[in-house]
């Protein structure tokens, strides 16, 4: 590999770090935020709509602007807007406005949207010049920076590091990070003319596809088990299990930690045993972590069970958004398709969630979540690669690779 490749490399897997490494800064400390803005339930529900908002407007916004100007400067703008969205957290916790806090989460969903993408794209460059599966390994760094990202928050809340500070913290970190390694992304990756597959009529003929709409569930299904765990667990186990809020917080290490397991080592699972059924495994363990969490009288059991959902978890966008891929004709269209669908639970899930969970608790609210993945479990063979895909599930999409 030569040096400037891997440089970009290294620069991809800290761009990946970073977001998932601020991600769990805030989910971390989401207790301490909640009771500095006196929020209910319902209002952190209304509170967490400003991410989901901010991600859809961004990736939304991003095709086009990789599109027209390339990955580098989507990238760019897009972690900038993560380190104002520290910073902007930081500041409506001090102030105790729940406004500001809405306001700062929406500048980390508009970044980390408009670079998620942005960052695919330059990895997958990336991987067909190195010749052989990276794309992977970068997902499972986002996990590793949620990782790190749960452990440092655990002991800024443990040594009662007040919020602004310690958010402040990690805006500084995040600047440094893209001061250093945005010089090692090239310009012009992703820039292209528009194509006949983007026009209204190519990509409306994709929603009549069976096959892409049972991905397109399980993407659902699988986001809304990642983004509630974001959202709420350090809350649920605070308020509904009695743990302290460093307690909180290490549960959510424990399923970061999970996660980033699976999605470091689901790629030999996945040449081992092929998509649907991998798919199938995840949806059952997740489905089980996540009914414990529900049922369990035991608060260890409780906690421990979020090991399982995060297993469960860890596999399912990635493995569906790459089986969308390879689906059919017009890839980039499919994905787009079913990207939709996972950022419709993220725009959704947040508040449908805080709803319940205020009249009924968070632990029934939790029950939609559970019956989404189950039906995942029962939609897994949708994810088949396409020479052994079912036919009972291969809708009208042709096989095209």
């Amino acid at each position: 590999m030569d040096t400037a490749l891997a440089r970009r490399r290294l620069a991809l897997i800290a761009f990946f770090f970073l977001p998932g490494f601020a991600l769990a800064s805030w989910v971390t400390r989401t207790p301490a935020i909640r009771d500095s803005v006196q929020a209910s339930i319902a209002e952190m529900g209304l509170i967490l709509l400003g991410l989901s908002f901010g991600s859809m407007v961004g990736v939304l916004l991003s095709g086009a602007i990789v599109a027209r100007h390339g990955a580098r400067p989507a990238t760019k703008y897009g972690l900038s807007l993560i380190v104002l969205s520290m910073a902007t957290l930081g500041l409506g916790a001090a102030a105790g406005s729940q406004g500001i806090v809405a306001l700062g989460l929406a500048f980390f969903g508009l970044g980390a949207g408009t670079a998620e993408i942005a960052l695919n794209v330059d990895g997958a460059d990336v991987e067909r010049r190195m010749g052989r599966p990276f794309l992977h390994s970068l997902h499972g760094f986002f996990s590793f920076g949620t990782v790190c990202g749960a452990l440092a928050g655990l002991g800024m809340t443990a040594l009662h590091v007040p919020v602004a500070w310690h958010l402040g913290g990690v805006a500084a970190i995040c600047a440094a990070l893209i001061l250093v390694y945005l010089p090692h992304l090239p310009e012009g990756i992703g820039q292209e003319k528009p194509h006949h597959s983007d026009q209204p009529e190519a990509m409306a003929s994709l929603w009549r596809d069976r096959r892409l709409l049972l991905i397109g569930l399980i993407v659902l299904a699988m986001a809304l088990a990642e983004g509630s765990a974001n959202d709420w667990l350090p809350i649920l186990m605070v308020d509904e299990y009695g743990f302290s809020q460093a307690s909180g917080s290490l549960v959510f290490l424990a399923f970061a930690s999970a996660m980033t397991l699976g999605r470091f080592c689901g790629g030999w699972f996945l040449r081992r045993f092929g998509r649907a059924r991998v798919m199938r495994a995840c949806a059952v363990l997740g489905a089980t972590g996540i009914a414990l969490v529900i049922f369990s009288s035991s608060a260890i059991l409780a906690g421990s069970a979020v090991v399982l959902w995060g297993l469960g978890a860890s596999l399912g966008f990635p493995v569906a958004i790459s089986a969308a891929g390879d689906s059919g004709s017009n890839p980039a269209g499919r994905v787009r398709v079913v990207a939709i669908a996972g950022y419709i639970a993220f725009l959704v899930g947040p508040p449908l969630l805080g709803f319940i969970g205020e009249h009924y608790g968070l632990r029934s609210a939790l029950i939609v979540v559970l019956c989404l993945v189950a039906t995942a479990a029962v939609a897994a063979p949708a994810v088949a690669s396409p020479a052994v895909a079912s036919p009972a599930v291969s809708g009208r999409g042709g096989h095209a690779h």
